[in-house]
């Protein structure tokens, strides 16, 4: 069944590296480090570095003056029209700056002011006057100097077009590593390709069919699928072909795409996984490309299996949908899948391997012989499936002695392989959140209750009347399905809220294949007796059978249109196993014969109800003292039914001794629980 454990699809150290990695698994060195320290050097050379040789200070234009009126200025650079560089003499260098030696010339390399120009004209005016005012006989005259900044022109000029030409790349380089998602399709060239992830002889796989329990013969008809692969000459050799298609059909949780693992860790074969979504895309065309792509790396394999998890993504019907036309992607990509799996091409030595729920909306054309020759139902686990999925959960739990599997197997009928694996995880955090050691039966107990009931919530407020409508509520359902030959048997009621519940009734299902009218009878006069309780005990009703009410309706109404179980209706049924009914604005019965359903789906609750009132009432004693420990205790089990009311003739009470027997164990804790009211 299913199984958590993920084996072999997590750290693995086969699988493929990613794109920064190497093959040891390190990551690679980016080049983009490279580039930024290389733009860190450029701006710090550009606007960091400063000729030491002389100093550079911002002066004002009364400075300025001052330094012409002593005639203290070698010459003025005015640079880009935008500042003026002062170069001093030998006579202002000695007074402003005498730690700094002049050059040859008198003067230094570097200037020794920077004035910023506001005003070209105003700046060589007032040079200009300065200096004819004072009658200075060798004016300094201002030089025009021309400076480029080859960084700066580097930044205008070319940067754009070097970012444009840098992002291209990456972009063109991240989308065919497949940024977004999709591996190498992601690529907007690849967009075509098909995402389909292989599983070969260089990945490890560790699911095996020993990892697979509860699926017996599902197994034996996916291990002849592998040998098919690995033999095909045994199955040649008489003119047999080998089957292009199986289907794997069945509920949620049930170990489809557990089984499809196991196929390939078995098989020695190439195996291509995907899910149905990854055909579906926003683009005209791309879904059938990836199936032929899909089925060209497949060929080019062969032999090899592909597996497409939850095909109805792509398989539903054709036709369904009015709106979208024959235009619709989906529907272009199951024409593509139908020709790839048998059109006028072959397939030789690649099988299809699909999965899906929803089995009765796939489209006929996909389903019939010759494109999924084989359709391999994957039920629910009984009794001795669920013992085995058990096994496989406990392998690498600590458990205590006290843990039998057979009894915990009967405890969780209707339970899939994911829920069995969930019980098994939930009991282990229960035991780690309590301090043990070792995980015990009353852990496994416990969270097969939070499973199915719900957290339970010790501290939510509760009146002392509330609590005792239902107490009785809950007892009502107890005593009912105890007097009632085919209704399930009691395991255990409680008060103790859960949920959305403020109480629950555990019943142990009789595993049966069919089911007669009077066994679906009893159950619904089982399910109403809450209600009938609260009306025998208290003379009036509560809103707390709205799980009840809705769960009868849905019986009744069944038997009415579905299983042809009503006199009135006769033998006939509306159900539409095709599921083309969804589509349909009108209902395939008559408005007549629709009143006439309501009526008689009106009768039978009504019968059911009166029935459980007649029961409560005869029995109303035993009804008022199990209600009254069920307030004291707040849990009851099967046992304390059976000091009440005596054994049940019905049944195999041994059986019945044994479960009470090992579920007794857990009165001790509920023994200490706080009260609610």
């Amino acid at each position: 069944m299913e199984n958590n454990e993920n084996k072999g699809l997590g750290n693995n150290p086969n699988r493929p590296n990613q794109p920064n990695q190497k093959p040891n698994g390190k990551r690679r060195f980016s080049l983009m480090w490279i580039y930024a320290i290389l733009a860190i050097v450029l701006i710090a050379v550009n606007f960091l570095w400063k000729d030491s040789s002389a100093p550079r200070e911002d002066i004002n234009q009364g400075k300025l003056i001052e330094l012409l009126e002593k005639q203290q200025v070698e010459r003025i650079d005015l640079v880009n029209k935008n500042e003026a560089e002062i170069f001093l003499n030998q006579k202002g260098l000695s007074e402003h700056f005498p730690e700094v030696t002049p050059g040859v010339d008198g003067t230094t390399s570097a200037p020794s002011y920077i004035y910023k120009i506001g005003s070209l004209e105003r700046f060589e005016e007032m040079v200009e006057t300065v200096q004819k005012e004072k009658g200075i006989a060798n004016p300094v005259y201002i030089n025009n100097v021309e400076r480029k900044s080859w960084l700066s022109d580097f930044l205008i000029g070319w940067l754009p077009f070097i970012i444009l030409i840098v992002v291209w790349i990456v972009i063109m380089r991240g989308m065919g590593r497949g940024i977004g998602g999709g591996g190498g399709a992601g690529s907007i060239f690849n967009i075509g390709k098909s995402r389909a992830q292989l599983y070969d002889k260089n990945t490890s796989v560790n699911v095996t069919f020993k990892d697979v329990a509860g699926l017996e013969e599902a197994k034996v008809e996916i291990m002849e699928v592998v040998d098919f692969l690995k033999n095909p000459e045994k199955y040649t050799k008489l003119g047999g072909k080998i089957p292009k298609g199986v289907l794997l059909v069945g509920p949620p949780g049930t170990g489809k795409t557990l089984l499809a693992k196991s196929v390939a860790g078995e098989a020695n074969v190439p195996f291509f996984s995907l899910s149905g979504s990854d055909f579906v895309e926003m683009f005209v065309g791309v879904g059938a490309s990836r199936v032929r792509d899909l089925f060209n790396n497949a060929k080019s394999k062969a032999p090899c299996i592909i597996f497409i998890d939850e095909i109805d993504a792509i398989g539903r019907a054709r036709g369904k949908s009015a709106i979208t036309g024959g235009n619709d992607e989906r529907e272009s990509t199951l024409n593509q899948l139908l020709t790839e799996m048998d059109g006028f091409g072959t397939n030789s030595g690649v099988i299809v391997l699909a999965a899906t729920n929803r089995a009765d909306i796939l489209d006929k054309a996909l389903l019939r012989a010759g494109r999924f020759d084989r359709q391999i139902y994957v039920e629910l686990p009984d009794i001795v499936g669920r013992r085995e999925i058990f096994e496989v959960h406990m392998r690498g739990l600590k458990l205590a002695d006290d843990v039998d599997k057979e009894f915990l197997a009967k405890q969780t009928p209707g339970f899939s392989g994911a829920d069995i694996a969930n019980v098994c995880n939930e009991a282990a955090l229960m035991a780690a959140r309590k301090g043990k050691e070792m995980i015990d039966k009353q852990d496994f107990l416990d969270a097969v209750d939070r499973i199915i009931g719900g957290l339970e919530k010790k501290n939510k407020i509760i009146t002392a009347d509330e609590k005792k409508v239902i107490a009785f509520h809950e007892a009502g359902h107890a005593t009912t399905s105890w007097l009632l030959q085919y209704a399930h048997p009691l395991v255990k009621v409680t008060i103790v809220p859960r949920g959305n519940s403020l109480g629950a009734a555990w019943y142990l299902p009789e595993e049966r294949q069919i089911t007669t009218k009077e066994q679906m009878y009893h159950e619904m006069v089982a399910t109403l007796g809450g209600r009938a309780a609260e009306q025998v005990v208290f003379g009036q009703i509560s809103t707390g059978a709205l799980s009840d009410l809705e769960k009868v309706t849905k019986q009744a109404f069944a038997m009415v249109t579905y299983y042809g179980l009503d006199d009135e209706i006769g033998n006939r049924s509306y159900y539409d196993s095709t599921g083309q009914q969804d589509y349909s604005l009108t209902k395939p019965y008559s408005e007549k014969t629709a009143e006439t359903i309501d009526q008689q789906v009106s009768k039978i609750i009504e019968k059911a109800y009166q029935e459980a009132i007649s029961i409560l009432t005869q029995h109303r004693d035993g009804l008022t003292e199990l209600a009254n420990k069920l307030i004291d205790k707040e849990v009851i089990f099967g046992e304390d039914l059976e000091n009440i009311f005596g054994k049940r003739p019905w049944g195999n009470s041994e059986d019945e001794k044994l479960k009470n027997a090992a579920l007794k164990a857990a009165e001790k804790e509920t023994e200490d629980r706080p009260e609610n009211a």
